[in-house]
């Protein structure tokens, strides 16, 4: 009869123990998938707002001829950086080169290193990762001594 009792508690702690494990992994996903849907959110708020500053006819390349800089680099080289290089071209602001952890993947316009190569010198590196913006800042502020900005604030500015 013991024998009986003690399987019986056994295949219900391994029940709970199972259910717990799942409920964790379940859990992980969930917080994963918030992640990235917050991430999409982001980046489809900044992308309205971009739409929002051509609609008014304004030109993203005036904010940097305001701010003198002729020569910069973008950390971030997937929707929104690519945009970017586009929106450039033909202004006299020119992009030396792209910043990306995929570097060794991407074919551009523009080269593109990665953030643990040497960078260039530039009149300023802009990022276009919106949700990780303050990590990225902190990484590229050991390496280069040229302002660093998001274009999600850039959008607003223009």
């Amino acid at each position: 009869m013991k024998k009986g009792i003690i399987s019986v508690l056994s295949l219900f702690g391994g029940a709970v123990a199972g259910a717990g494990v799942v409920r964790k992994l379940q859990g992980d996903k969930l917080g994963k998938a918030q992640e990235l849907s917050n991430k999409h959110l982001a980046l489809f708020v900044m992308m309205n707002q971009w739409v929002r500053v051509k609609q008014e006819g304004k030109t993203l390349s005036s904010y940097f001829e305001k701010n003198g800089y002729k020569r910069i680099a973008i950390y971030g080289m997937s929707y929104a950086g690519e945009t970017l290089v586009e929106e450039l071209k033909g202004t006299g602001v020119e992009v030396a080169y792209g910043i990306d952890m995929r570097a060794d993947s991407l074919y551009l316009d523009v080269d593109i290193v990665s953030v643990n190569d040497i960078l260039d010198e530039v009149d300023a590196i802009v990022v276009t990762a919106v949700t990780f913006f303050d990590e990225i800042e902190e990484k590229l502020a050991e390496k280069v001594s040229c302002p660093i900005v998001s274009l999600e604030d850039i959008l607003y500015e223009v």
